[in-house]
């Protein structure tokens, strides 16, 4: 019986954690600082062609 609780509470604070950590993580995506690195970051598959090319 203790057991099943503790397991429940766990259950529960895992998932909310897991809840705060995605959120997170999304609202440091979608910040627009990083806006200008996720761009640059963007282009680098491009800038590896032109190297061959030359």
């Amino acid at each position: 019986m203790v057991i099943e609780q503790i397991f429940d509470s766990a259950s529960s604070v895992m998932t909310v954690v897991s809840f705060i950590t995605f959120a997170g993580i999304w609202a440091w995506a979608w910040s627009r600082r990083k806006q200008a690195d996720f761009a640059q970051a963007a282009q680098l598959p491009f800038a590896d062609e032109e190297k061959q090319d030359v």
